[in-house]
């Protein structure tokens, strides 16, 4: 075996390494999502008054405060590394889920709604380990790295989704206050995973002084950035939006339990992440653009199983559809992005693509609070179809254009 080879084996041992550390602290830390989507909305509207279309302002509290923790932990990452940063996310978990518990102990919807920004906060540095575990390795093990970060999900989904039922009595008489009270030993819990942590620089100093890189305008006017882009944010918005209004459309609308709307919520977190075992797999095999396309074709299904009807069936059906489709759409389109620039470019691609993401993410689950208390469940599930079509034409898009650009 050659000096090259040798190189290159150590190099995806230590990207192993990083990726089981990674993997491990995104299954605690993905915990706040399936906690705060399952009783979040139903915590807000117990906490408020006759506007109850206001019931899913702590969810947009919490996307609001992912799309900021996208840009702080550019800015964190540069000063301090991505191990401190990430290390910081998990102390931010713990800060929210202590002040989300006193704050439903104090019945204060807003104080209520800046915990979970503060949740939200920490979730925006988690989402950056997607990205370090693809920049850490050989350009062959990206996409496989990707998947098995979000495979973490898995244990996120059981975790999050079973402390959400067994401690939200917990602290009786206060509902779901027990369920934000978790959230303190899982940050520190991932604070010691991340200890092990040993990521190397993106680049060298010498590197980033040779080639700054492209500018940012530069980068995302190229059309496949655009189209990984657009396709994420369209695949998470519509993901949020439909996950953040069904435990309403359950429990309000059609007075299903909230344990069974958060098994609800358990098996859609499942489907969102379980599929990552082979997603890489299967975008090696078949090309990420087809993989999107197959994701975004999934959630048409989903809004069709919803739109038949309000049986336990529709709204699980349709959150296991609505799961696997943005597994799919998601990690096919954060492929795409990672694809489009060079590393001394990566967290100035990544914060701004973050921003735009989780802002656009932020509105849409407070727009399904709104749509779902003026037009209903039914009405959600038809913004699904337009943003789908619109993707699927940009991928075709993208294709041919890569495909005249070969010929030529």
């Amino acid at each position: 075996m050659d000096a090259g080879a040798n190189g290159l084996d150590r190099q995806l041992r230590a990207a192993r390494f990083n990726v089981y550390v990674l993997t491990a602290a995104q299954a605690v830390l993905g915990a706040a999502g399936p906690i705060s989507f399952a009783v979040g909305s139903l915590a807000g509207h117990q906490l408020l008054g006759l506007d109850k279309s206001l019931a899913t302002a702590p969810l947009t509290g919490f996307n609001i405060g992912v799309a900021l923790g996208a840009v702080a932990i550019a800015a964190v990452s540069r000063r301090f590394g991505r191990q401190a940063s990430f290390m910081l996310g998990g102390l931010a978990l713990a800060s929210g889920g202590a002040l989300a518990a006193l704050a439903l102990y104090r019945s204060d919807f807003w104080m209520f709604a800046l915990a979970l920004a503060i949740v939200g906060l920490s979730s925006g540095f988690t989402q950056k380990i997607r990205f370090a575990a693809a920049d850490a390795s050989p350009s062959f093990f990206k996409a496989k790295a990707i998947s098995w970060i979000l495979a973490g999900g898995i244990v996120s989904a059981v975790v999050g989704s079973q402390l959400a039922i067994l401690a939200k009595n917990l602290l009786e008489p206060v509902l779901f206050a027990g369920s934000f009270v978790a959230l303190v030993p899982l940050g520190l819990l991932a604070v010691g995973i991340l200890s092990f942590l040993k990521l190397p620089p993106l680049v060298t100093p010498a590197q980033a002084a040779a080639s700054p890189g492209r500018p940012l305008r530069e980068i995302i006017l190229t059309q496949r950035f655009l189209t990984g882009m657009i396709c994420g944010i369209s695949t998470y918005a519509l993901m949020t939006f439909m996950m953040t209004g069904a435990p309403l459309a359950m429990v309000i609308g059609c007075g299903f339990s909230p344990d069974l709307a958060t098994l609800g919520i358990q098996w859609h977190v499942l489907a969102m992440f379980a599929p990552s075992f082979v997603t890489g797999m299967l975008i090696q095999r078949f090309g990420t653009e087809r993989i999107v396309a197959a994701g975004l074709v999934i959630l048409l299904g989903c809004a069709i199983v919803a739109h038949l009807g309000i049986q336990l069936w529709n709204f699980w059906g349709a959150l296991i559809l609505l799961g696997l489709g943005w597994n799919f759409g998601f990690i096919g389109s954060t492929a795409i992005v990672a694809s489009s620039y060079r590393p001394e470019e990566a967290d100035k691609v990544q914060g701004f693509h973050d921003i735009i993401l989780f802002g656009t993410v932020a509105l849409s689950s407070f727009a399904s609070g709104k749509i779902f208390a003026a037009f209903g469940w039914m009405a959600m599930n038809l913004v699904i179809w337009p943003v789908v079509l619109l993707c699927l034409a940009l991928l075709g898009a993208l294709a041919l254009g890569e495909r005249r650009a070969r010929k030529a």
